[in-house]
Protein backbone atom coordinates (compact mmCIF):
# COMPACT_ATOMS: atom_id res chain seq x y z
CA UNK A 1 0.00 0.00 0.00
CA UNK A 2 1.43 3.30 -0.70
CA UNK A 3 2.03 6.19 1.90
CA UNK A 4 1.88 9.57 0.77
CA UNK A 5 5.67 11.44 1.80
CA UNK A 6 5.21 14.76 0.66
CA UNK A 7 2.48 16.56 -0.74
CA UNK A 8 2.57 20.07 -1.78
CA UNK A 9 -0.50 22.76 -1.96
CA UNK A 10 -1.03 25.65 -3.52
CA UNK A 11 2.84 26.76 -4.09
CA UNK A 12 3.43 30.20 -4.85
CA UNK A 13 6.95 31.24 -5.32
CA UNK A 14 7.84 34.72 -6.23
CA UNK A 15 11.06 36.47 -7.33
CA UNK A 16 10.24 40.34 -7.24
CA UNK A 17 7.33 40.93 -8.54
CA UNK A 18 7.78 37.71 -10.96
CA UNK A 19 5.28 34.63 -10.22
CA UNK A 20 7.38 31.74 -10.61
CA UNK A 21 5.38 29.18 -9.20
CA UNK A 22 1.75 29.47 -9.86
CA UNK A 23 0.06 27.83 -7.47
CA UNK A 24 0.83 23.91 -8.03
CA UNK A 25 -0.31 20.98 -6.11
CA UNK A 26 1.30 17.04 -6.07
CA UNK A 27 1.83 14.70 -3.66
CA UNK A 28 4.74 12.00 -3.82
CA UNK A 29 4.06 8.97 -2.64
CA UNK A 30 6.96 7.04 -0.33
CA UNK A 31 9.38 5.08 -2.41
CA UNK A 32 9.21 6.69 -5.99
CA UNK A 33 10.58 8.53 -8.18
CA UNK A 34 8.86 11.38 -9.38
CA UNK A 35 10.03 13.71 -12.10
CA UNK A 36 9.16 17.34 -12.77
CA UNK A 37 9.89 18.22 -16.71
CA UNK A 38 9.36 21.46 -18.34
CA UNK A 39 10.92 23.90 -20.08
CA UNK A 40 13.73 26.63 -18.22
CA UNK A 41 11.68 29.34 -16.62
CA UNK A 42 8.65 26.60 -16.19
CA UNK A 43 9.16 26.78 -12.36
CA UNK A 44 10.79 22.90 -11.22
CA UNK A 45 13.95 24.83 -9.52
CA UNK A 46 11.72 26.92 -7.95
CA UNK A 47 9.62 24.04 -6.45
CA UNK A 48 12.97 22.08 -5.25
CA UNK A 49 14.28 25.11 -3.69
CA UNK A 50 11.24 26.00 -1.57
CA UNK A 51 10.46 22.51 -0.57
CA UNK A 52 14.16 22.54 0.34
CA UNK A 53 14.39 25.35 2.61
CA UNK A 54 16.37 28.10 0.10
CA UNK A 55 13.58 30.43 -0.70
CA UNK A 56 10.35 30.78 1.29
CA UNK A 57 7.09 30.46 -0.77
CA UNK A 58 4.85 33.43 -1.28
CA UNK A 59 1.73 30.94 -0.40
CA UNK A 60 0.86 27.79 -0.10
CA UNK A 61 1.70 24.74 2.05
CA UNK A 62 4.64 21.62 2.33
CA UNK A 63 4.11 18.48 4.29
CA UNK A 64 6.88 15.95 4.49
CA UNK A 65 5.62 12.96 6.70
CA UNK A 66 2.30 14.56 7.92
CA UNK A 67 4.31 17.62 9.50
CA UNK A 68 4.42 21.09 8.35
CA UNK A 69 7.74 22.03 6.73
CA UNK A 70 6.55 25.33 4.68
CA UNK A 71 9.68 28.22 5.32
CA UNK A 72 11.09 26.32 7.75
CA UNK A 73 15.11 26.78 7.07
CA UNK A 74 17.46 24.05 5.00
CA UNK A 75 19.07 22.44 8.49
CA UNK A 76 15.56 21.63 10.29
CA UNK A 77 14.41 20.32 6.48
CA UNK A 78 17.71 17.98 6.05
CA UNK A 79 16.97 16.88 9.75
CA UNK A 80 13.43 15.99 8.05
CA UNK A 81 14.89 13.70 5.76
CA UNK A 82 15.10 15.72 2.79
CA UNK A 83 18.23 16.63 0.61
CA UNK A 84 19.11 18.12 -2.75
CA UNK A 85 21.18 17.28 -4.98
CA UNK A 86 21.54 21.01 -6.70
CA UNK A 87 21.97 21.99 -10.00
CA UNK A 88 25.84 22.40 -11.33
CA UNK A 89 27.12 20.36 -8.43
CA UNK A 90 28.16 22.40 -6.48
CA UNK A 91 31.21 20.87 -4.55
CA UNK A 92 33.80 21.47 -2.70
CA UNK A 93 36.29 21.48 -5.46
CA UNK A 94 39.56 22.11 -2.60
CA UNK A 95 38.65 19.61 -0.28
CA UNK A 96 39.29 15.70 -0.91
CA UNK A 97 36.15 13.24 -2.00
CA UNK A 98 36.15 11.74 1.27
CA UNK A 99 36.02 15.35 2.79
CA UNK A 100 33.34 16.15 0.85
CA UNK A 101 31.42 13.15 1.18
CA UNK A 102 31.75 14.04 5.48
CA UNK A 103 30.15 17.22 5.17
CA UNK A 104 27.01 15.63 3.57
CA UNK A 105 26.98 14.26 7.29
CA UNK A 106 27.38 17.42 8.87
CA UNK A 107 24.52 16.97 11.63
CA UNK A 108 25.11 13.27 12.11
CA UNK A 109 26.81 12.50 15.54
CA UNK A 110 27.10 8.46 14.65
CA UNK A 111 29.31 6.45 13.09
CA UNK A 112 30.03 6.97 9.19
CA UNK A 113 31.94 3.74 8.17
CA UNK A 114 29.08 1.93 7.33
CA UNK A 115 27.33 5.04 5.17
CA UNK A 116 30.58 5.79 3.45
CA UNK A 117 31.12 2.03 2.11
CA UNK A 118 27.74 2.35 1.06
CA UNK A 119 28.38 5.12 -1.03
CA UNK A 120 31.93 3.55 -2.13
CA UNK A 121 29.85 0.69 -3.26
CA UNK A 122 27.37 2.48 -5.60
CA UNK A 123 30.25 4.60 -6.60
CA UNK A 124 33.39 2.93 -6.89
CA UNK A 125 35.90 5.01 -8.81
CA UNK A 126 34.91 8.13 -5.90
CA UNK A 127 36.64 5.62 -4.00
CA UNK A 128 39.55 5.16 -6.00
CA UNK A 129 39.54 8.58 -6.00
CA UNK A 130 38.80 9.43 -2.10
CA UNK A 131 41.78 11.66 -1.50
CA UNK A 132 41.67 13.59 -4.48
CA UNK A 133 40.67 17.14 -4.77
CA UNK A 134 36.82 17.42 -5.56
CA UNK A 135 37.48 19.83 -8.04
CA UNK A 136 40.03 17.64 -10.47
CA UNK A 137 37.42 15.18 -10.95
CA UNK A 138 35.13 14.96 -14.54
CA UNK A 139 31.76 16.12 -14.54
CA UNK A 140 30.65 12.99 -14.06
CA UNK A 141 32.80 11.74 -11.40
CA UNK A 142 31.40 15.60 -9.46
CA UNK A 143 27.97 14.69 -10.23
CA UNK A 144 28.63 11.12 -8.41
CA UNK A 145 29.98 12.79 -5.85
CA UNK A 146 27.18 15.36 -5.29
CA UNK A 147 25.05 12.63 -4.89
CA UNK A 148 27.40 10.59 -2.37
CA UNK A 149 27.02 13.42 -0.37
CA UNK A 150 23.44 13.75 -0.26
CA UNK A 151 23.01 10.16 0.53
CA UNK A 152 25.46 10.44 3.60
CA UNK A 153 22.48 12.45 5.41
CA UNK A 154 20.60 9.12 5.42
CA UNK A 155 17.72 11.02 3.51
CA UNK A 156 14.20 9.43 3.40
CA UNK A 157 13.76 11.89 0.23
CA UNK A 158 16.39 13.05 -2.19
CA UNK A 159 15.79 15.78 -5.00
CA UNK A 160 17.95 16.22 -7.69
CA UNK A 161 18.27 19.24 -9.97
CA UNK A 162 19.49 18.19 -13.56
CA UNK A 163 21.63 15.40 -12.61
CA UNK A 164 22.88 15.25 -16.35
CA UNK A 165 23.52 18.35 -17.73
CA UNK A 166 26.63 18.36 -19.46
CA UNK A 167 27.60 15.03 -18.93
CA UNK A 168 28.37 12.67 -22.02
CA UNK A 169 25.32 10.01 -22.89
CA UNK A 170 27.12 7.02 -21.04
CA UNK A 171 27.72 8.57 -18.11
CA UNK A 172 23.93 9.65 -18.00
CA UNK A 173 22.83 6.24 -18.55
CA UNK A 174 24.89 5.23 -15.23
CA UNK A 175 23.53 8.05 -13.38
CA UNK A 176 20.42 6.86 -13.73
CA UNK A 177 21.18 3.80 -12.96
CA UNK A 178 22.08 4.74 -9.74
CA UNK A 179 18.96 6.72 -9.34
CA UNK A 180 17.10 3.45 -9.96
CA UNK A 181 19.41 1.79 -7.19
CA UNK A 182 18.54 4.61 -4.53
CA UNK A 183 14.71 3.87 -5.35
CA UNK A 184 15.70 -0.18 -4.85
CA UNK A 185 16.97 0.79 -1.32
CA UNK A 186 13.99 2.94 -0.61
CA UNK A 187 14.59 6.26 -0.90
CA UNK A 188 11.92 8.84 -2.64
CA UNK A 189 13.20 10.59 -5.60
CA UNK A 190 12.13 13.74 -6.50
CA UNK A 191 13.64 14.70 -10.21
CA UNK A 192 14.36 17.63 -12.25
CA UNK A 193 15.79 16.63 -15.85
CA UNK A 194 15.94 18.74 -19.14
CA UNK A 195 16.32 14.74 -20.86
CA UNK A 196 12.64 14.03 -20.63
CA UNK A 197 12.88 10.96 -22.29
CA UNK A 198 14.96 9.54 -19.51
CA UNK A 199 13.54 11.18 -16.64
CA UNK A 200 10.04 9.64 -18.06
CA UNK A 201 11.45 6.26 -18.83
CA UNK A 202 12.87 6.21 -15.30
CA UNK A 203 10.05 8.13 -13.52
CA UNK A 204 6.96 6.54 -11.55
CA UNK A 205 5.31 9.87 -11.73
CA UNK A 206 5.42 12.66 -14.07
CA UNK A 207 4.88 16.22 -13.66
CA UNK A 208 4.68 18.86 -16.47
CA UNK A 209 4.99 22.27 -15.96
CA UNK A 210 4.71 25.25 -18.19
CA UNK A 211 4.75 28.59 -16.96
CA UNK A 212 4.82 28.19 -13.21
CA UNK A 213 1.96 25.39 -13.44
CA UNK A 214 1.18 22.16 -13.77
CA UNK A 215 -0.04 21.10 -17.13
CA UNK A 216 0.12 17.18 -16.84
CA UNK A 217 0.25 14.32 -14.89
CA UNK A 218 0.68 10.70 -15.20
CA UNK A 219 3.02 7.64 -15.07
CA UNK A 220 6.02 8.47 -16.87
CA UNK A 221 5.68 5.42 -19.47
CA UNK A 222 2.30 7.30 -20.45
CA UNK A 223 3.50 10.50 -20.67
CA UNK A 224 6.61 8.84 -22.79
CA UNK A 225 3.78 7.86 -25.22
CA UNK A 226 2.10 10.99 -25.20
CA UNK A 227 1.59 12.58 -28.34
CA UNK A 228 2.01 16.26 -26.81
CA UNK A 229 5.07 15.73 -24.80
CA UNK A 230 6.43 14.28 -28.04
CA UNK A 231 6.66 16.80 -29.81
CA UNK A 232 7.29 19.21 -26.87
CA UNK A 233 10.27 17.82 -25.15
CA UNK A 234 11.19 14.49 -26.84
CA UNK A 235 12.40 15.29 -30.56
CA UNK A 236 15.65 15.59 -30.05
CA UNK A 237 15.86 12.53 -27.64
CA UNK A 238 14.04 9.95 -30.09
Amino acid sequence: MSNKILSIKDLKVNYGGIEAVKGISFDVEEGQIVTLIGANGAGKSSTLRSIAGLIKPAAGSIEFNGDAITGMDTTQIVKKGITLVPEGRKIFPDLTVEENLKIGAYMRKDNLADDMNRVYSLFPRLKERSWQAGGTLSGGEQQMLAVGRALMSKPKMIMMDEPSLGLAPIVVRDIFSIIREIKEEGITVLLIEQNANMALKTADIGYVMETGKITMTGKGIELLENEEIKEAYLGKHK
